[in-house]
């Protein structure tokens, strides 16, 4: 049976980065989910939210509970359905910073590895090349301190854990992840420190490209 208790972070309700009609962009905090959980005592998470004021509004993406930074939710059905096509399809641009354990040595690179659920460690995921999806990260290391490394993450695909199994596989996992980490690495920061900087897409009815960034909740 799992331990684990959820407490998200209740104000702001939604830090708002931008709003219309048809979409709101916010700079979610980490503690919370992007969507529901399946327990009702995980029902409160970003979409949720933006639902209690917008019945008809609809997630497109997501990030993980410990990752912060932007996250559009669309407003209207017409919205989700523009907005998923993008994202699905892989038109909109977005990258992340990250403190990683460890000294970087090689300072850029790509990792490509496919990546499945592990079914007997739910909800971690794992390389796997005969059942795994193709994920592919592109990263720059920005600065390397004595115990961590700051660096850019370009995520080209989106599975779910990408950027978290693709470091540790580096042997560099994110400080304060709790499925991949080791102790040492996991109490090196108060939670997980992977934020979503910088989301790029196009409005789903203009079609006008917008750009949002948001400060990371932890030093850079």
């Amino acid at each position: 049976m799992s331990t684990f208790h959820y407490d998200p972070p209740q104000e702001p309700f939604l830090d708002i980065l931008f709003e219309d009609e048809h979409i709101i962009v916010v700079n979610k905090p980490s503690g919370i989910l992007s969507v529901p959980g399946k327990a009702v005592e995980h029902f409160d998470s970003i979409a949720s939210r933006v639902k209690s004021r917008y019945p008809e509004g609809g997630a497109v993406h997501r990030l993980d509970m410990g990752t912060s930074g932007v996250l559009v939710v669309a407003k209207t059905a017409q919205a989700t359905s523009a907005l998923g096509r993008q994202f699905q399809d892989r038109k909109t641009e977005k990258y992340y910073y990250a403190w990683v354990w460890g000294q970087m040595e090689k300072l850029e690179g790509t990792v490509d590895l496919p990546l499945c659920v592990d079914w007997d460690n739910r909800p971690r995921q794992q390389v796997n090349y005969e059942h795994g999806r193709r994920a592919i990260t592109h990263y720059i290391c920005q600065r390397v301190e004595a115990d961590r490394s700051l660096v850019k993450l370009k995520p080209i695909t989106g599975r779910s854990h990408q950027l978290r199994v693709h470091m540790m596989e580096l042997g560099h996992p994110i400080l304060g992840d709790h499925l991949y980490a080791p102790p040492e690495a996991q109490a090196a920061a108060p939670h997980l420190y992977l934020h979503a900087a910088m989301l790029s897409f196009n409005h789903p009815l203009s079609g006008q490209r917008l750009t949002f960034e948001a400060p990371a909740p932890f030093p850079l």
